[in-house]
Parts: structure tokens; C-alpha cells; sequence
């Protein structure tokens, strides 16, 4: 497809398209050529690379001043597909996989070892990732990267994350900067980042002001055009067009790379919804066209586990999201909003008996629409929450800028899931 045939009316997206064209000849930039160090002049760093470049099918979009380009479409690993899909994946431009020693038991990693045998590992970036569980120690979290390393078949990591973080204070833990700083300097692990499930209007700014992280994953889906119903002392306008969209613009005014998760929040597993459909295209295009628009973002992370799905993410790449498609989005949220639970995590801090309603919703989630049941139940295990502590008090449903029934929820995911 020509450039030409991407551009749209709107003169934001032509000026992205032009440096998407211009950047076109260009080859990606190797894993070798990427800068050892984070640059701290964050606007000449900006200015001195293309924002994103094209090539062939695939665009490519540059990870903040990691100085890695990765394809805008890239590859969640809970779970993988099969290895015959995965290697036409690369094939069709996907540079970029989502790790954990968390999915599939170790299985995501070790299919991905097999894929660097197979493709050559300079073909690939990978975010590997670790946990903050148990008793952990600074020699623990290193042991845990080393075997996730032994699983990929590769001496390093691209981009080696802190998995799930929820506590601001963790991003300058002695213990966890120390094992950070150990693995890089024996080039284990060349970048540094982190994904947030909830806690983000707290977690990302200070990740970003701290200077210490390359790159910050966090959920952004179309319901964060949502209009909130009350106001939320964080952020003025709080997730509604949204205080997800102050933290992307504030990683990005630092050359922090973001990747978005969570991108296609429209019950979990996918369906042939017929009356999500609009212009040939399906809600999953339209959500995934909308999160791209949004020309700060490296990436969108999505999970790909058949030909069909393939043919559906790939075939949105460079294209933009038409005002049929934008409403077609629209009436989606207002029909679904009252049932999402965006995970902000402002119920789970207001509860007076701490019980963790965001993560026990998360759970719930994985359970009724994700189709991840013994996933679900085995968060909710490790959760360890006692939904029967609930005072009924209402403190969460206060919180949430929603209306969502937490209650209802909480006490849902007891039943099905303890």
C-alpha cells in the first residue's frame, strides 16, 4: 500500500505520515546501534530521529531514546501462538515481543528461545520482565532474570522490566536499582522499564521524573474516551480523554518510549460480533486504529493466536480510524462503560479493609471474558483477598470515577473463583 493511501483529512496524521515516507529508505536501527545510555537531552534526542519509519508492510515506530524502532503492532505472550504462526508474525514485520517468566509457566519464554534459533536473535526485541513476590532481595530478582534468560536462549534482554509495579516507592529501591545496574553492567539487560496495571496516575510520573526508566507499558483503550462522573483530585479530567493521556504526554516530553496494553478492552476473548461492524472493519481494528492515532505511542501489545486474528491486526498498520469506524467506537463504550473497570486502582486505595477490588476485578475479567480461567484463578489465590471482610461501606463505589458496582464484582469473583 502506498503512502498515499494512508492519509486521511486530518493534517496531524499527514505531518506523521510525511516522516513516516521520509524515514522509508531507511533501514531499522540493529540492536548493536542502539545508544548504551539513555541521553538526558531529551528534545535534541527527539528531533535527531524520525518518529516512525516504514518498511514494507510494517511501520515502525521509534521506543523513546532507547533508539529502538519496533513494529506498532507487536506481540503480547499470554499466551503465544503456535510456532508456525509466530514465525509468519516475524515474517510479516513484528519485531517487538512482551515476555514474562509468569506466562505459560516459563513456555512463552522458551518459544521464544526457539524463535531466536530459528530467525537469528538480531531480528527481535524482546521486554523481559520480573516480579515483586515473596521476600524478594536484590540477589532474588537477579536469579529470576537469569533463568528467564536461560528459557530465552539469549544473553540479554532488550528491555528488562519490573512486571505489574503498583508501589511508587519500589522505582528507587535500593534492591531493585541494584539489580538493574549488576545486569547491565555484565550486558544482561540493555534498557530499563516496567508495566502498570493499576496505580498508573501514581507509578508513571515517578518513573518518568525519576530518570531512571527507558520505556513504561500501561493499559490505554478506547474507554478512556469515557467522560467520568465525578471529579477526581489526581487529574482534572482524570481517565476521561484522560489522565492516561497526560501520562503518555508526559513520558513522551521526557523521550520515554510507551507501549499500550490492554488495547483491545471489549470483553477479552474475540468475537464475530456482526453488530460491531462498520466499513469491512471489525470493533478489534477500530480499537486498535484508535490507540495508534495517537502518534506518541511506540506500540500497541496484543495477543495473536490464529490466521484470522493475524490478518485483522496487521491489516490495520499505517491506516487511519474513519469517523463511521470513531462512531461505530463510541456507541461501544456508551453501551459498556457501566460494566468496564478501567483499573485505576482509586477503589482498591480507599477500602478500609484493604481488600484489592482492582486486582480481584482483573481476575474477573481473566475468568468471564478473557477465557483465562485457571490464569484467573490463580491470581485470585495469590491474592488471598476476603471478599467477606467487605464492610459495605460503599468507600470503593465513592472512589470510582465509574459508577462501576465494585461491590457486585468483588463478591462475583468470590464466587466463582475461591
Amino acid at each position: 500500500m502506498a503512502i498515499k493511501d494512508l492519509i486521511d483529512h486530518s493534517p496531524k496524521r499527514r505531518s506523521f505520515l510525511k516522516t513516516i515516507a521520509a524515514g522509508a529508505a531507511g533501514a531499522l536501527i540493529p540492536a548493536a546501534a542502539a545508544p548504551a545510555r539513555p541521553t538526558q537531552t531529551y528534545p535534541s534526542a527527539q528531533a535527531a530521529h524520525p518518529a516512525a519509519i516504514r518498511k514494507n508492510d510494517m511501520v515502525y515506530r521509534r521506543l523513546g531514546r532507547t533508539g529502538l524502532y519496533v513494529s506498532e503492532i507487536s506481540l503480547g505472550g499470554s499466551p503465544l501462538p503456535d510456532e508456525r504462526l509466530l514465525f509468519q508474525l516475524i515474517e510479516r514485520g513484528i519485531n517487538y515481543i512482551d515476555t514474562s517468566d509468569s506466562y505459560e509457566n516459563g513456555n512463552c519464554e522458551r518459544k521464544v528461545g526457539r524463535l531466536f534459533k530459528a530467525v537469528g536473535r538480531d531480528k527481535i526485541f524482546i521486554h523481559a520482565r520480573f516480579h515483586l513476590q515473596g521476600p524478594w532481595t536484590e540477589a532474588s530478582l537477579i536469579a529470576s532474570v537469569e533463568g528467564s534468560l536461560r528459557r530465552l536462549a539469549t544473553d540479554y534482554t532488550d528491555v528488562l522490566g519490573i512486571h505489574g509495579l503498583e508501589k511508587a516507592e519500589h522505582l528507587t529501591d535500593e534492591r531493585i536499582l541494584g539489580a538493574f545496574e549488576k545486569l547491565r553492567a555484565q550486558g544482561k539487560c540493555r534498557f530499563r522499564g516496567l508495566t502498570c496495571h493499576v496505580n498508573q496516575h501514581a507509578v508513571i510520573p515517578k518513573a518518568v521524573e525519576s530518570g531512571l526508566y527507558d520505556m513504561v507499558q500501561i493499559g490505554y483503550n478506547v474507554f478512556d474516551i469515557q467522560e467520568t462522573e465525578k471529579e477526581v483530585k489526581t487529574y482534572s479530567d482524570y481517565l476521561g480523554e484522560s489522565g492516561i493521556r497526560k501520562l503518555i504526554d508526559l513520558a513522551h516530553g521526557r523521550d520515554v518510549g510507551i507501549t499500550a496494553m490492554k488495547v483491545l478492552k471489549v470483553g477479552g476473548r474475540r468475537q464475530d460480533v456482526a453488530a460491531d461492524k462498520t466499513e469491512g472493519t471489525t470493533i478489534y481494528q477500530a480499537m486498535l486504529k484508535w490507540a495508534l492515532e495517537n502518534e506518541k505511542l511506540s506500540a500497541v501489545v496484543t495477543e495473536i493466536l490464529n490466521d484470522q486474528e493475524m490478518k485483522e491486526d496487521l491489516d490495520v498498520v499505517g491506516r487511519p480510524l474513519t469517523t463511521k469506524e470513531r462512531q461505530m467506537l463510541h456507541a461501544h463504550v456508551a453501551a459498556n462503560a457501566g460494566s468496564t473497570c478501567h483499573l485505576c486502582g482509586l477503589c482498591q486505595a480507599a477500602c478500609p479493609a484493604g481488600i484489592r477490588t482492582a486486582d480481584i476485578s482483573r481476575c474477573l475479567a481473566y475468568f468471564e471474558s478473557y477465557g483465562k480461567r485457571s490464569r484467573a484463578r490463580a491470581e485470585y489465590a495469590k491474592l488471598r483477598p476476603a471478599a467477606s471482610g467487605c464492610r459495605d461501606c460503599r468507600a470503593c463505589e465513592r472512589a470510582c470515577p465509574y459508577g462501576i458496582s465494585v461491590r457486585e464484582r468483588t463478591r462475583r469473583a468470590q464466587g466463582m473463583l475461591a
